[in-house]
């Protein structure tokens, strides 16, 4: 009985010390890309998806007016929306948020805009996925202007 109770006591002491993991706890986000290699590998294909799904091209042998024809063209341009959408929030991990203050705002506009750009999309909607594809733009050029001044717009 004895040799019991000083076993519940050792694995009951064991428990309430620090693990190794308790500051993974505390800070649950790692991020595994930086802020370069999110834009470059994640952020800026998925909006090239989605600024390229609608839209209009005019050449000398006239215009073709681009939209999606079927409903995997359309669920492609939607989770490009939601990779925007999520995006918004990796950029808000440590280390990649430059401030607690202007970037957090930003980030949550890009997050607003990307959520208005997947509902165009759901909605199979081609005027309101061009109309937030600007909305998104105008997101990240809002971000570029006040992070990385002479680099005001998104690559495309």
């Amino acid at each position: 009985m004895t040799r019991r109770c000083s076993m519940v006591f050792v694995v009951c002491l064991a428990a309430c010390q620090p693990q190794p993991s308790a500051q993974d706890v505390s800070q649950p986000f790692r991020a595994t890309a930086t802020t370069k290699q999110l834009m470059n590998e994640v952020l800026e294909p998925a909006a090239n998806i989605y600024w390229d799904a609608v839209g209009s091209v005019t050449d000398k042998r006239g215009t073709v007016e681009r939209a999606p024809k079927n409903n995997d063209e359309w669920t492609a341009v939607r989770n490009a929306a939601t990779v925007i959408a999520e995006s918004g929030n990796l950029l808000m991990i440590a280390p990649r948020a430059a401030d607690r203050d202007r970037w957090m705002k930003l980030s949550r506009g890009l997050i607003d805009a990307a959520q208005r750009a997947r509902a165009a999309a759901e909605a199979k909607n081609r005027t309101a996925v061009f109309d937030a594809g600007a909305e998104v733009y105008d997101a990240c050029v809002a971000c570029h202007s006040k992070y990385m001044p002479g680099v005001t717009s998104p690559a495309k």
